[in-house]
């Protein structure tokens, strides 16, 4: 059985957190994550959960708290944003290398400075490296049902990685949407309990973390690299099952309007939905115009991307960051790689949104899907990397 509640995206965390027998949270409050802390702290206050909360004095401590729970064999979970995911940077590459499968929300907001409080991909780009699980939601259901499944995937014993949710600051973190959630009993034998390989016992000691210097080193990330990649087999299995649970389809991948299409966009989280209502209109006027949503990030799903591009001429590729320096967003710059390491020739371009919490208007998404439109036809790309809705 299932219900609909009015949830905002950091409701739908919180609440598919509340139902998933979370062992431990340790968080640090930040805006606009601070919600998910608040609500979850509510449920603990209320007695409707047997968690331990750990109010710590940052989001480096927190994050730290988490390893050290996760450790003990505990399910895990914290939630962050912005420039508290920056100090967590440190302590993600050892909840990773360590093989921790806490669970994180991440509320995607800009970087200081200036000091921004609004949306944009800054903070998690600047950990797309660090061994982590990456999703993107695209509304406040997506975050419900991926936080679900992320406990699932980041417990198997095949994967032991962790997990981040990433939704949009404010866009979704503080909307309000129907969202349809399970019973409670339906998502704890989903979920299922905990069953950790190892773990720290006094009794049976084991060593954690060890000084591993030029003997072993390489020999570990290796191994990181081939269980990252390795969770594409567990992140499908888990996707099929909850879709006989739900009936919600999940993957690595959703798209649009790409049957006949000759130009779409890529892009993650919130805007996909834009971005797939502006191509209905478009399609309805015989344009054929389509869109690729990413929900994984990491590991990069590069076989869902090279099926769905499938007959494109044109590509628009939209990053909500800015590797400064660099050729290409983060984004692109993985699609322009992929690209290359298949052989696929395709015109690509690169679109740089919303910092800050600009918004992306249907207009501005028009404009680009006109201008895929025209290099699909012409097969000239004019600005390989631009700006739009900036003001000059």
């Amino acid at each position: 059985m299932s219900k609909i509640m009015g949830l905002t995206g950091d409701g739908a965390i919180a609440y598919a957190v509340k139902q998933s027998s979370v062992d431990v949270v340790a968080a640090y409050p930040i805006t606009p994550q601070t919600l998910i802390v608040e609500e979850f702290s509510e449920f603990v206050h209320n007695g409707e959960v047997h968690t331990e909360f750990v109010c710590v004095e940052s989001e480096h401590s927190a994050m730290s708290a988490c390893v050290g729970a996760s450790l003990t064999g505990a399910r895990v979970f914290t939630a962050t944003a912005s420039q508290g995911l920056a100090l967590m940077h440190e302590i993600m590459y050892i909840a990773s290398s360590l093989r921790c499968p806490i669970v994180m929300g991440v509320v995607n907001r800009a970087l200081s400075a200036p000091i921004n409080i609004h949306c944009d991909h800054s903070d998690m780009m600047g950990s797309r490296d660090c061994g982590w699980i990456q999703i993107y939601g695209e509304n406040a259901q997506e975050a419900y049902d991926w936080v679900v499944q992320a406990f699932k995937i980041a417990e198997d014993p095949s994967v032991l990685l962790p997990v981040t949710m990433n939704i949009d600051g404010f866009i979704l973190s503080h909307s309000l949407e129907g969202v349809e959630v399970l019973d409670d009993e339906d998502v704890k034998r989903f979920v299922t309990t905990r069953k950790p390989v190892l773990r720290v016992d006094p009794d049976k000691p084991i060593t954690v973390g060890a000084l591993c210097l030029t003997d072993y080193y390489f020999e570990t990330k290796r191994q990181q690299f081939e269980a990252l990649e390795e969770t594409t087999k567990v992140i499908d299995r888990v996707n099929k099952e909850y879709k006989i649970l739900t009936g919600r389809r999940y993957g690595f991948v959703d798209s649009y309007g790409l049957e006949d299409a000759e130009a779409a966009i890529l892009c993650l989280g919130s805007t996909a939905g834009t971005a797939k209502t502006v191509a209905g209109e478009l399609r309805s006027q015989g344009k054929k115009v389509g869109v690729i949503k990413p929900w994984v990030y990491r590991p990069f799903p590069r076989e869902e991307i090279m099926k769905a591009l499938g007959g494109l001429k044109a590509l628009a590729v939209l990053d909500r960051s800015c590797s400064f320096g660099a050729p290409y967003g983060a984004l692109c710059s993985d699609v322009v790689g992929m690209l290359y390491q298949n052989g696929k020739e395709l015109n690509v371009f690169n679109v740089i949104y919303g910092l800050g919490g600009r918004d992306m208007t249907p207009f501005d998404i028009e404009a680009i899907f006109n201008e895929a439109l025209e290099v699909a036809e012409t097969g000239l790309v004019k600005e390989p990397l631009k700006f739009i809705g900036v003001r000059e």
